[in-house]
């Protein structure tokens, strides 16, 4: 039986992007799943701290982490790494004809409104086509949760992403559009 450590605090997260794959054994990995279209196939997963998103095309792979600062992963070939703070966007083509925008932000809520934020997020995440709660902190406390929606074109993947961080009272949110 698996033993699940808390979340880490959100202020510790990292965004980063990837012209490689990153093996998902680097990452702690509660559930994958595989979306395939003609033109393109994408690994989702939803990690301790985040999510993977390994996005392939044409023998070309971009590779979306979230994931606390102190995860090692490798270097080689990573392209954008910052923290997970405030609101940011970014846009990068890979030479194998992918075209990524991702738009991340992370919220602070007062108490109230990050429960009812939390409880809306708990019906959304039934509907997601990958979800995940993990144990709450302390037995009063919501269990943080995960969730990623995806909207599949022929050409093109857009993925939402929700983590709830209870113990700090945030929401991280990223958007990220997947074009070939």
């Amino acid at each position: 039986m698996r033993v699940e450590a808390a979340r880490p605090d959100v202020a510790s997260l990292m965004f980063r992007l990837f012209c490689r794959s990153v093996h998902p054994e680097l990452l702690d990995v509660y559930v994958r799943t595989v979306v395939r279209c003609d033109q393109y196939s994408a690994e989702l997963a939803i990690c301790d701290a985040g999510h993977l998103i390994a996005f392939h095309h044409n023998g070309g792979t971009v590779t979306e982490v979230a994931c606390a600062a102190d995860r090692p992963l490798p270097q080689n070939r990573q392209v954008i790494g910052r923290r997970l703070r405030g609101h940011r966007n970014e846009s990068m083509e890979h030479d194998g004809g992918i075209l990524y925008h991702v738009s991340f932000q992370v919220e602070y809520l007062e108490p109230e409104v990050f429960q009812h934020c939390h409880e809306e997020m708990q019906g959304d995440a039934v509907r997601a086509r990958l979800s995940h709660s993990f144990s709450p902190t302390t037995r009063l406390a919501p269990a943080p949760l995960s969730y990623i929606q995806t909207e599949e074109r022929p050409h093109s993947l857009l993925v939402h992403t929700f983590h709830t961080f209870p113990d700090n009272l945030a929401i991280v949110k990223t958007q990220s559009l997947f074009e070939v």
